[in-house]
């Protein structure tokens, strides 16, 4: 296991957090309605890994379906570099991290691996059987 601490967050800067993460563990891109349509790729972490440095204020919230997660979003520039929320089957607190907000190379990025959530179906352990689009 190799913990990395990555800092990110939204294109205008107004919205910046640090994360204590290992993204060797898995990243995930699900196909449900909101997902597919925001092209959300994530990772989870419990909160005691999350610090947000700053943009409280600017943050934005958006909650459907069962409302366990609240999917945030910068006020000024509309980027979702974040969410959180509480699904009992996956542990409990969670936030969700996007990983295309976070300050890295783009080689580190393309060498995490991905895993495909069938999310559209409520069939969430598995791969949907189309996965190119996410």
């Amino acid at each position: 296991m190799t913990i990395k601490t990555y800092q990110g967050g939204c294109h205008c800067g107004a919205v910046r957090y640090q994360v204590e993460v290992d993204l060797q563990m898995g990243t995930g891109r699900c196909n449900c309605s909101f997902c597919g349509k925001t092209r959300a790729w994530s990772a989870q972490v419990k909160p005691p890994q999350f610090t947000l440095l700053t943009g409280e204020d600017q943050l934005g919230a958006y909650r459907f379906g069962t409302h366990a997660g609240e999917h945030l979003f910068c006020k000024t520039c509309g980027v979702r570099s974040f969410g959180r929320g509480y699904v009992e089957q996956i542990g409990g607190a969670f936030v969700s991290i996007q990983v295309a907000c976070l300050d890295m190379s783009d080689e580190e990025r393309a060498s995490l691996p991905v895993t495909f959530q069938d999310g559209r179906d409520n069939n969430w352990w598995n791969e949907p059987k189309v996965t190119s689009y996410l």
